[in-house]
């Protein structure tokens, strides 16, 4: 997959596991699951609001470039924003993301993330202030 690292069923593995899995959505074709995302937890430095991280997102390679990544996310956004989560974070592709109304956020980079790729999605007018973190599910084994 692009943009994969291969440990993404890992990181669901751990989430799963930890009970910090918040919101998992699959795409089903033919009895077959063909798509999945996941929302967890983000913390941010000088917040206590539910931030939530988008990630690992996958689609089947027989399948990629269908519609079904874009639609989990479409979906899995409402959701979260309807749930309350003040907005949403990921790290990934720019040129991808943008479409769902991510921006690149320089200031908040949580550590050992780059600031070419970590982006937030606020759903409401104030930006967030701090540092985000993504759940320790990926970064470490388990």
């Amino acid at each position: 997959m692009p943009y994969a690292d291969g440990d993404e069923q890992d990181v669901i593995d751990r989430l799963r596991a930890s009970g910090r899995l918040v919101l998992s959505l699959v795409a089903i074709m033919d009895a077959e699951v063909v798509g999945h995302i996941a929302f967890s937890n983000a913390l941010l430095s000088d917040s206590h609001d539910p931030w939530l991280a988008l990630g690992p997102v996958s689609v089947t390679p027989n399948h990629q470039r269908s519609g079904i990544g874009s639609a989990l996310i479409n979906k899995g956004l409402e959701i979260i924003e309807k749930q309350g989560a003040p907005g949403c974070i990921l790290t990934g592709n720019p040129d991808y993301y943008q479409r769902f109304g991510f921006k690149l956020a320089p200031d908040n980079v949580p550590a050992n993330e780059s600031e070419l790729y970590f982006m937030v999605k606020a759903f409401t007018p104030t930006p967030p202030r701090g540092i985000f973190r993504f759940d320790e599910a990926f970064y470490y084994d388990l």
